[in-house]
């Protein structure tokens, strides 16, 4: 199959006036981050209007010193959410990693880290209650280092000292 020599473009930017002016303004401003004004200019400059120049995305890519995906991805969120979603950074709907630890799961670590530690050890160390919460059951796996970050969350744990994340007050000061 052969190459088209012209790409039908599938997210075509057509501003209105109100929409020009804003962006022409927050670019005479200049006081927005850079990616925000960068897709401002993506914008003005793939606008197809009769006020625009209907720039194509290598000119854009050239001029702007940008990336072919940045001005696809601006073109299409301008088509399918409008101009206040290109400008506005969304937050992500999810955490990129589930947390390991709920707040049950996380009640059961700590009172695991505040019990008596097993035979021969003075204190809970964090790979003994690593491989303690797995042969629990507890959680299927877990590394030192998220219990260590579960942990200094708590100040009153008997961890928390080691972590240093809290250090009580003498009794004669309170």
């Amino acid at each position: 199959m052969a190459a088209r020599s012209a790409s039908v473009k599938r997210y075509v930017v057509r501003l209105g006036a109100d929409e020009r002016r804003r962006l022409e303004a927050m670019l005479r401003k200049g006081k927005s981050a850079a990616r925000r004004l960068l897709k401002a200019r993506i914008l003005l400059q793939a606008d197809v209007s009769e006020a625009g120049e209907g720039w194509s995305d290598g000119r854009i890519i050239e001029a702007l010193k940008t990336s072919v995906s940045m001005v696809y991805r601006v073109r299409k969120q301008w088509v399918e959410e409008g101009l206040d979603a290109v400008l506005s950074r969304k937050a992500p709907a999810r955490p990129s990693v589930p947390r390991i630890f709920d707040g049950e799961k996380e009640a059961r670590l700590i009172a695991l880290a505040c019990s008596k530690p097993p035979e021969g050890h003075a204190r809970w160390s964090l790979r003994l209650l690593e491989s303690k919460v797995v042969e629990l059951g507890i959680v299927e796996a877990a590394s030192d280092s998220t219990i260590q970050r579960t942990l200094k969350k708590t100040p009153f744990s008997r961890t928390a000292a080691n972590t240093g994340s809290f250090r009580p007050r003498p009794a004669a000061l309170s």
